[in-house]
């Protein structure tokens, strides 16, 4: 019976699905989140259509500073409150086409916007962890289109599907199939030598290699004295190169390699304010008639 009545707690609610969306843009959800509780609690009467209408753009974009763009953001948010207002009686409208009306909102926003806010699916919410999955699986033409991912995704996967493969992959992308650093330990379709089943032809191999140990192979020790009497220690120990094989944990860069490069020229100088010690006290050398300072 609830769901046939509607109440003003929906309205607010699916306007505040619509902010979250449009600030989740090229910012982390922890950001996204932080921002919201802050629209909640700091605007006059909590984040409303009415209370979005009022505030002014520098107060809003204060609020949403730590969001990526959101400058641009602050803009959006206010103009598409004051369509919903005059356009859509002050609602979400219930068709995909006007949501892409509003200025900041695509096709992504748009679908998944329809989902959570009336419970329906007419389309893929492709975003960019949905995109690049779908490609490396080859479920889909290499694009880079995330449009061109949509149409071929709807094309053949069951529609009862398209609101779940969202969320399916999205989580996957950012807790194992990670755009850098991808966990196919973790994963049941990686590799069989991890546990894997072999499925996915994208994972990562990881091959363990012993680090080999450096060589030295010349020490030289050198005692001089400069013009003013001061004698200047210089030493120049040389390596030979060697190339480290790691095993990145991640599967970052499985064959990285780390040089071992030729130690920097060091220099200590000691000065004596009455005598200068003889140099074949310091090292063992024949010794040499050495300048004093007066």
């Amino acid at each position: 019976m609830r769901l046939r009545i509607p109440a003003p707690v929906d309205t607010v609610k699916r306007f505040q699905h619509l902010i979250a969306l449009m600030m989740s843009s090229q910012t982390k959800d922890q950001v996204t989140g932080e921002a919201m509780r802050r629209l909640q609690t700091e605007l006059p009467g909590g984040l409303t259509l009415e209370s979005i209408l009022e505030v002014s753009p520098a107060r809003l974009n204060e609020l949403i500073g730590q969001v990526g763009f959101h400058n641009r953001k602050t803009e959006y948010i206010k103009k598409a409150a004051v369509v919903l207002r005059d356009k859509f009686d002050g609602d979400i409208p219930t068709e995909v086409e006007d949501m892409m009306s509003l200025d900041g909102v695509g096709p992504k926003m748009s679908y998944l916007l329809e989902q959570c806010a009336w419970n329906k699916s007419t389309g893929i919410g492709v975003d960019v962890h949905v995109h690049r999955i779908a490609n490396m699986f080859k479920w889909v033409p290499q694009s880079s289109e995330p449009e061109v991912t949509r149409v071929y995704l709807q094309s053949w996967l069951p529609k009862e599907l398209w609101r779940e493969i969202n969320w399916l992959l999205v989580g996957f992308g950012q807790s194992v199939c990670l755009p850098r650093g991808r966990r196919c330990d973790l994963c049941t379709l990686g590799p069989k030598s991890t546990g894997g089943n072999g499925m996915c032809k994208a994972s990562i191999v990881v091959k363990n290699k012993a680090p080999t140990t450096p060589k030295k192979i010349k020490r030289e020790v050198k005692i001089e004295e400069d013009e003013d009497g001061v004698v200047v220690k210089k030493e120049e120990e040389m390596t030979e190169e060697s190339n480290w094989r790691v095993a990145d944990p991640l599967g970052i860069d499985a064959d990285a390699d780390i040089k071992i490069k030729k130690e920097e020229m060091k220099e200590e100088t000691e000065t004596f304010p009455n005598e200068i010690p003889d140099i074949e006290d310091i090292v063992g050398r024949p010794r040499k008639n050495v300048k004093r300072k007066r």
